[in-house]
C-alpha cells in the first residue's frame, strides 16, 4: 500500500473515531436514519457518551469495563453500557427505564431517595456512579450515609457534580452557566463538594474534572472546571465529631427526624 493510500485510510479512522471533529451518529449507529425524531435524540446522547473524553479518561482509570456498577441517576443508559456486565442502573423516569430495558440493560425504576426503592437493591457493587444527581436530592447527607450499604468494602463511589468555577468571571460565558441550573437546590464549588462527602464519612481521594489524563495538568485547570468529580471509598471508622453528636441527641429530646 502506498504512503498516500495509508494517510487516506488514517484519516478516515479518525473521523469515524471523532477525533478530527463531531462525528455524524450514523458513524456509530447504522440504522439512524430509520429512526423517529424522539429516537434520533436519545441515541445522540448514546453518541455523545461514546465520544466523550472525560469519560474515557475515568473509565480507564478505575477499569469501569470490568467491574459491577450501580449507576444512579442512568438516564437511557448511556453510560451504563460501559460497564461491567452485573452493573445496574437507576433512573426516576419510566421512559427512560423502558428504553434502557429495552437495549438490555438491568434497571430499577424510582427515586433512590425511597426507602424503599433503596431496599430492593439486595447486592452490593464494586462502584457506585451518580453523575449530575447530588445537586437535585433533597438530601445529599442522606444520600452519601445510606450509599455506603450499597458497596462492597473495597468498592468506589465516583460523583460527577456541576461545581462554581473558582474564577466566577468565567460564569458569564454560557458554557460555565450550568453549575447554578435553575432545576438545581444544592449548589457546590470543588471545596464544598469535598467538605460534603468527608462529612457524610468518606474518604476523597481526589476531586478533579478528568479532561486530561495528567492530573498534575488537571490540576491548574481546575481554576476553570464548571464540572468535577469526586473519587471517594467509605471511611469505615467514620464517626460524627463530638459536637454533632451532641446536636443528635437534642433532637432525638425533641423528635425530630435525623440521619
Amino acid at each position: 500500500m502506498s504512503e498516500r493510500c495509508k494517510k487516506k485510510l488514517t484519516m478516515q479512522n479518525k473521523k469515524q473515531r471523532g477525533i478530527l471533529g463531531k462525528s455524524a451518529p450514523s458513524v456509530f449507529l447504522p440504522h439512524y436514519h430509520t429512526m423517529n425524531k424522539s429516537e434520533k435524540r436519545i441515541e445522540k446522547r448514546f453518541v455523545a457518551v461514546e465520544q466523550s473524553r472525560t469519560f474515557r479518561n475515568i473509565r480507564m482509570a478505575f477499569n469501569l469495563k470490568t467491574k459491577s456498577v450501580l449507576d444512579i441517576g442512568c438516564s437511557y443508559g448511556e453510560f451504563l453500557t460501559h460497564f461491567g456486565p452485573e452493573s445496574v442502573g437507576v433512573t426516576l423516569a419510566p421512559e427512560e427505564a423502558e428504553y434502557a430495558r429495552k437495549r438490555g440493560l438491568h434497571i430499577v425504576e424510582g427515586n433512590i431517595e425511597d426507602e424503599l426503592v433503596m431496599n430492593t437493591i439486595t447486592k452490593k457493587f464494586d462502584v457506585i456512579f451518580a453523575n449530575n444527581i447530588l445537586e437535585h436530592l433533597y438530601s445529599p447527607h442522606a444520600f452519601l450515609i445510606q450509599s455506603k450499604s450499597l458497596l462492597k468494602k473495597d468498592g468506589q463511589l465516583i460523583l460527577g457534580v456541576p461545581c462554581v468555577p473558582k474564577i466566577t468571571a468565567i460564569m458569564r460565558l454560557k458554557k460555565f452557566r450550568g453549575s447554578l441550573a435553575s432545576q438545581h437546590i444544592n449548589f457546590f464549588t470543588s471545596d464544598t463538594l469535598r467538605l460534603t462527602v468527608e462529612r457524610a464519612g468518606w474518604i476523597v481521594e481526589e476531586v478533579r474534572g478528568f479532561h486530561i489524563r495528567s492530573s498534575f495538568i488537571d490540576h491548574f485547570l481546575n481554576l476553570i472546571y464548571p464540572h468535577f468529580y469526586a473519587i471517594t471509598r467509605p471511611d469505615h471508622n467514620f464517626e460524627y465529631s463530638e459536637k454533632r453528636k451532641r446536636e443528635l441527641d437534642g433532637y432525638k429530646k425533641y423528635r425530630v427526624i435525623y440521619i
